[in-house]
């Protein structure tokens, strides 16, 4: 979720779960290790529990991001191996280390060494040619002897050359069996699902075969959905407040933004989904799109979109 799951947008999404896990975008090793890794690493304590995802291909330099995201308190650390994007590729990371599952292992073992906290693998079932579930088995294998016991995988192939990012997410048919066979073969394992889960009925059924259900894109376009989250997986009180109240109690985070200095835009761009399919909803998220990216932008816009589904 690259340029999507910022610190904003995940401090928002706290607004509905307080339990779930939250992962950063996908932050790559050269930035962090000769960019402005403070700047990069930078969160609040309200988005605890926090994991980072690293992309990279260099062991040594995955295990000095890796200390890097423990000193900034980051729960778990993710090596991304699942994204399809041209730019990671370009950087030799990403889906197309599924195709290299040995040096895979190398840095996950390099990571845990350097690390307390769980290092975690992010993949798909497969990518290009390399779409067997034997293949997909063996991948799996050599990065847990590495030292990997959790590993999130996307139910889809990537095709690499021919697919657009875009189309990596639509078009490569889903396979949530070959997810479920993989926690069969590897029961010891922790195996999360991910992948075209649009409903918390849908993550309910899965549990039932697989340890946990990551949501992507379906969370972000609606983050309304995650409002139940802790009542029915993790049995707290049921939350009552409305999405008027949520989106309330979050102006104090939004002014003290502001006053840093932070543009309205960078963080209203994350509520846009807010009240999808709400009375107001797409008067809401017009009122946003329209005035919040402007420089002036003031608390004031975001006040007036919330009247508009009063």
């Amino acid at each position: 979720m690259m340029d999507w799951t910022d610190r904003h947008d995940r401090a928002f999404l706290r607004q509905f779960t307080r339990y779930a896990l939250l992962y950063s975008e996908m932050l790559s090793t050269g930035a962090l290790l000769h960019g402005d890794a403070a700047g990069l690493l930078r969160h609040s304590a309200r988005e605890q529990p926090l994991a980072i995802q690293l992309g990279g291909s260099v062991p040594g330099e995955l295990a000095a991001a890796a200390e890097l995201a423990q000193q900034a308190d980051y729960r778990e650390v993710n090596l991304n191996v699942g994204c399809p994007s041209d730019r990671v590729q370009g950087g030799n990371f990403g889906a197309c280390l599924m195709k290299e599952p040995a040096l895979v292992a190398r840095c996950v073992a390099a990571m845990s060494a350097a690390v307390d906290v769980p290092v975690t693998v992010k993949c798909r079932i497969g990518v290009d040619g390399r779409d067997s579930e034997s293949e997909l088995h063996d991948f799996i294998e050599q990065a847990a002897r590495a030292g990997c016991a959790t590993f999130i995988i996307h139910a889809r192939i990537a095709i690499l050359k021919g697919l657009t990012p875009r189309q990596n997410r639509e078009i490569p048919p889903l396979r949530h069996d070959r997810v479920i066979r993989v926690k069969e073969t590897f029961p010891e394992l922790e195996i999360v699902i991910n992948g075209g889960i649009e409903t918390l009925d849908f993550a309910e059924e899965l549990l039932r075969e697989v340890d946990g259900v990551m949501l992507g894109r379906e969370a972000y376009g609606n983050p309304w959905l995650l409002h139940e989250v802790d009542e029915r997986f993790f049995g707290a009180p049921a939350n009552e407040r409305s999405r008027l109240d949520s989106l309330r109690e979050f102006l104090p985070y939004v002014e003290q933004e502001l006053r840093r200095g932070t543009p309205l835009g960078h963080i209203s761009r994350h509520m846009l989904g807010l009240f999808k399919g709400q009375r107001g909803g797409r008067h809401f998220r017009r009122h946003l799109s329209t005035h919040g990216n402007r420089r002036e932008a003031s608390i004031d816009v975001l006040l007036d979109a919330m009247a508009l589904v009063a």
